[in-house]
This record gives structure tokens, sequence and C-alpha cells, in this order.
């Protein structure tokens, strides 16, 4: 039996939306929020009975935003949005992210500040809960008016139209919710525009990665410090006393982290011993995946402020008696913070590199053997591994150029200002892949060190680290395509393996 999560707009946390998106829990509308939302729509019915020109309710859409709509039309328009806007291109969202953005759709409107009914949640929680989810491509949204285009590939399915997944399988949306039971929508006023307004696409992709990069820090601390070890290296870089007179927080915790997985180890080396001091890529780990952890932070206390948000337009406050046009959809918090994000990620990343460099470079890596093999000349070891880690951590900079500073005005310039945060969500999982990779590479050449060190002499932590990677990958004899090994070692990353190792270590 799944956990049951309550939503009702105010209080949902990124792990409870990644324990749902996982399929662990499922999710349900709390009683108050059905109330709030009963109360939304019966003002908005008001409202189309006063004939009230209101944005979106009972007027047309962006530039159309002064054309009247008669009553009887209100469906039609409603329906005519989202079929309009069902146009996005590129490959679909993971059915994770897809979970992800029907529950934060769900909980936004769970505030009751949107005058839909409550039939509409309960219909997408239904489907969420069924594993019945919308095909949704992943290319489209300005994060403007939210993320328009993926939010209406959502809505979409839920009339019925469009594409869908049941159980896994890619059928007509119709096909899928028939075989579920489920009824597909007729929408009412306001009801279609109160889907497709909002920032869930963004916010869902946003969160999904922070949740895993979170977990991918504690495996780069680590890696690290396996990597710190075979080049003998000198552990007061990451004293309690040095982090104690720079209080940012995420040095702390690194260091920290660091000094935990070298407990023990016989391959470091004290100051003068075989050097005074260690080279920045080992020196500066607490500093640079400090600062890193610190950003990663902030993109969070973002997302959990945006997930409890209301972002669609025009916002219903009956209490008030209040409508109000505005601008809540505007994906702007959320562009900045996912640059920062991809920007904090390849930091990761180019630190990562460094470290092999020093690994396979017979002039940094104290002794051994050139590129990591025995049978240079015959054998080039591991020095393409470098080549390929050296490219990703070069596209990695490329896509740090931040989509949140560019914007190009749509409909008719009324929408004149845009975000552009769901390119900033989508250049930041490819940040975090091309991070994962070069994560695996530093790792299957620490463990080929480790041979020539000694596994014996590393510390517990990464002995253990050491004897997973090698119940997936073995040490390389001779040349061999490194490809399927690098994936093993990115697939183990990717599934909190690693982590959950050191997590055991600590």
């Amino acid at each position: 039996m799944r956990r049951q999560i309550l939503i009702n707009g105010h209080d949902l946390t990124l792990e409870k939306v990644e324990e749902v998106a996982r399929g662990d829990a499922e999710a349900a509308l709390a009683d108050q929020a059905r109330q709030a939302m009963e109360c939304s729509h019966r003002y908005v019915g008001e409202l189309i009975r006063q004939k009230k020109p209101v944005y979106g309710i009972t007027t047309g859409f962006g530039k159309f935003c002064d054309v009247y709509i008669e009553t009887e039309k209100l469906a039609d328009l409603q329906h005519n949005l989202i079929r309009s806007h069902s146009c996005g291109v590129g490959p679909a969202l993971p059915s994770s992210e897809v979970r992800a953005m029907m529950l934060l759709r769900a909980n936004a409107l769970a505030l009751g500040n949107s005058g839909v009914r409550p039939l509409l949640v309960d219909t997408l929680l239904h489907c969420l809960n069924q594993d019945v989810l919308p095909v949704v491509p992943s290319k489209g949204s300005l994060g403007a008016s939210g993320d328009l285009v993926p939010l209406a590939h959502m809505g979409q399915f839920l009339i019925g139209e469009g594409k869908a997944c049941c159980q896994g399988r890619e059928m007509p949306a119709g096909q899928a919710l028939a075989a579920a039971n489920i009824k597909p929508l007729q929408l009412e006023a306001k009801e279609g525009l109160a889907l497709v307004n909002g920032t869930q696409f963004m916010a869902a992709r946003g969160l999904m990665l922070v949740q895993r990069a979170r977990r991918l820090a504690l495996a780069a601390d680590g890696i690290a410090a396996l990597t710190c070890q075979i080049l003998r290296g000198i552990p007061d870089a990451f004293s309690e006393l040095l982090s104690s007179v720079r209080k940012h927080d995420g040095q702390r915790r690194s260091a920290a982290n660091i000094r935990k997985f070298l407990a023990g180890s016989k391959l470091t080396s004290r100051p003068g011993q075989l050097r005074v001091q260690d080279a920045y890529a080992l020196r500066c780990v607490p500093q640079v995946h400090g600062a890193s952890l610190d950003a990663l932070d902030y993109v969070a206390k973002v997302l959990e402020t945006e997930i409890n948000s209301a972002t669609d337009n025009p916002l219903i406050f009956p209490e008030n008696d209040t409508v109000i046009s505005g601008g809540n959809f505007h994906g702007q918090p959320l562009a900045l913070a996912l640059d920062l994000a991809a920007i904090a990620l390849a930091e990761f990343t180019s630190i990562s590199e460094r470290r092999i460099e020093r690994m396979v470079n017979p002039q940094l890596n104290n002794g051994l053997p050139p590129f990591l093999t025995d049978k240079g000349g015959l054998n080039s070891g591991m020095m393409i591994v470098q080549y390929v880690a050296a490219a990703l951590t070069s596209e990695n900079k490329t896509l740090c150029h931040p989509a949140s500073v560019d914007s190009i005005p749509s409909s008719g310039n009324q929408e004149d200002h845009v975000s552009m945060g769901a390119n900033a969500a989508n250049k930041a999982w490819q940040v975090l892949d091309n991070l994962t990779q070069v994560l695996a590479m530093e790792l299957l050449c620490a463990c080929q060190a480790a041979d020539f060190r000694g596994v014996d002499h590393l510390s517990p932590a990464a002995k253990a680290l050491y004897n997973c990677v090698r119940s997936h990958v073995s040490a390389m004899q001779q040349d061999r395509s490194f490809h399927e090994d690098i994936s093993a070692l990115a697939g183990l990353l990717d599934s909190g393996e690693i982590s959950a190792i050191l997590n055991k270590e600590e």
C-alpha cells in the first residue's frame, strides 16, 4: 500500500514531490482545499452571470484579451485554448518529471485562487495515481505566461486528446483514459487557462534536478576523497579549523564529508613529506564543492516557495470580491535559479576533470604509470577517458550561458518580456547528465589507480566505494572500449547507489 499525500497548496515539500514522482506515494486533495476551490468556482460563475469582462474567463487570450466571448461559447474557448497551445516539440519528458508536473499543477490549483472545480484536480490526481500520464514534449515553453505549451499537452490529455502513456505503453489519450475508467473532462470557464498558466514544467524539471544533484554532490565528495588518496594528498586542507574561519555552510559540509571518507587511509601524506601543499583540484575541493552546495540549497529554497504558490492568471480572491490580472505565471525566479544550478553543477564537472588529468598525467600523478597502464605504448590506457571528460567539461561551459538574460516578445508583443525558464531547466539537465558522466570517469580512473597503489591501503569508505565499482566494472588489464564501463558507473551514480554506500560509511 502506497503512502497517501494530501495536497492543499501550502505545505508540499521537494521530498514529497519526488516520492510521488517515483511512484512511491499517491496524492489526494485535502478537504480544506476542496472547500476553497468550490468557493472560487462559485465566484467565477457569478462573474459570468453578471457578464463582466474578465481576462480569460469572458474574454480571449493574449492579444485577444479585449475580445468579449458570449456565455454559450465559454467552454469552446477553453477547449480551443488547450488545442491551439499543444504544439510542443522535442523529446518527451521522462515519466517521473511528468508525474511531478501533474502533482505541482494540482497543488497550485488546490490553493483555491484559480476558479476551477475540484473535479479537475481529482481527475488529474486520479490519472497520476493510476499511472496514466500525458506525453509531454520537452521544448516550446517561453516561461512567460507560464509553461503554456507543455502544460497544454497535459490539458489536452485530460480532455481525451493527444498522446498518453498507460502503464508505460504509449497510446491515444482517449484510449488510455478509457482503459483506466477515467472520464475525459469537459472544461468549464477558466479551466483551460488555469491548466496552462503556471510554472510547473520548469518547477518539476528543476525539482527533480536538485534532488538528484544533491545526491550526486555527496558522491562527488566521496570520489574526490578516493582521488585524494590515489594522489597521496594532504588531509590538512580539509581541517575543521579552516571551515571555522570561513563560515560558508557548504564548505563546512563538504570538508566534513571528505574528512570522514579519508579516515583510516594509509595513502595520504603529511605537509613536506612529498610536497608542501597540493594543487587546487585537491586542496580546494571543499571551497568549490561547498559553493555549489550552497547554490543548490538556494535553488531548492526558490523551488519550495514556487511549488506552494498560485501561478496562473487571472487569480480569484472571493473573500475580497476581486479578480486580479497580474503576472504570477512569469518564470523569472525559477529561470535565474536554474541558471545558477547549471553553473553550480558545471563547477563540480570542471574540478573533477582536473582530478582525472592529475591521475593520468605521469608528470602529476606521483609515480603512477602513465595513463594508468603498465603497458604504455602498446596500450593507451585511460588517455582518451580524460579526453572525453574534457569535451563534456567544455560543453558544460557553453551550456552555462544564462537562458534567463534572453527574451523574445510573443503574442503580438503583449508578452513582451519572457523568462526562458524552461530553456534554463532543459540546459541544467544537460549539464547534470554531463557531470554524471565525468564523475563516472573519475571513479573509473581512481579505481584503476587504486589497483596500483594497493586497495588495502585505502580508507574504509574508499574501499567500500572501490568494491562497489569492481562488482560492476573489472580492472583494465589491457586496452578495451570503456564506453560500457562509463555507462555502468554513471548508472550507479544516477541510481543513488554510490551515495547510499557513502551515507552508510558516514
